[in-house]
C-alpha cells in the first residue's frame, strides 16, 4: 500500500508541474482563456496567476515564511503517512493528498517565489487555483467527511450504547 502511496503522490506531483509548465509556456503569454463554456454559461476559464501568498492570497510576500511552514507540514504528513498506513487507508489516502499538494506549491515557491494557479471557477467568484490546491482540497473534504459521518456517528452510537446499558441496568 505504501508504494502504491508513494507512486500516486509523485504523479499527482508530475501532473501539478506539468499543468504549471504548460500554464507558464501557453498562458502567460495570453493571460486568459475560456476552457468549460455551456452556450453563453462559462463554467471554469484558465486565468494565469501568480500567487505570491498563501490561501486566496494571504500572507503575500511572505516566501520564505510559507516554504517553511509548508516543509514543515509535509514532513508531518510523510511521517504521519508512514505511521497510519497500516491503520487506516483512509488517512493514508489523505496523507498522501496532503503530501502531493502541499509539494506541488512547495516547489513553485522555491524556484519562482510564487505559486501558479490557472483554473477559474467563473460560476461564482473564487480563487484560481491548481492541481495542487485540489489535491489539498479534496483531502480537507475527505476529513471533513470523515469526522462528520464517521466520528460524529460513533460518537452518537457510542452515547446511546451507555444509555441503554444504564437503562438496562436501573430495570435489573
Amino acid at each position: 500500500m505504501i508504494i502504491l502511496l508513494i507512486a500516486a503522490i509523485i504523479v499527482l506531483i508530475v501532473a501539478d508541474q506539468a499543468v504549471k509548465y504548460w500554464a507558464v509556456e501557453n498562458l502567460k503569454p495570453v493571460g486568459n482563456m475560456d476552457f468549460i463554456r455551456i452556450g453563453d454559461l462559462e463554467i471554469l476559464d484558465l486565468t494565469y496567476v501568480e500567487n505570491q501568498g498563501a490561501i486566496f492570497g494571504s500572507m503575500a510576500g511572505q516566501r520564505w515564511f510559507l516554504v517553511g511552514i509548508t516543509s514543515i507540514l509535509v514532513i508531518g504528513a510523510l511521517i504521519f503517512l508512514f505511521y497510519i498506513v497500516k491503520k487506516s487507508r483512509f488517512f493514508a489516502v489523505i496523507s498522501a493528498l496532503f503530501v502531493a499538494g502541499g509539494v506541488g506549491n512547495l516547489i513553485d515557491r522555491i524556484r519562482f517565489g510564487y505559486v501558479v494557479d490557472m483554473f477559474d471557477i467563473e460560476l461564482f467568484n473564487f480563487a484560481v487555483f491548481n492541481v495542487a490546491d485540489i489535491c489539498v482540497t479534496v483531502a480537507e473534504a475527505m476529513m471533513i467527511y470523515y469526522i462528520v459521518f464517521v466520528e460524529l456517528r460513533k460518537d452518537i452510537a457510542k452515547k446511546k450504547a451507555e444509555k441503554a446499558a444504564v437503562e438496562v441496568k436501573e430495570n435489573e
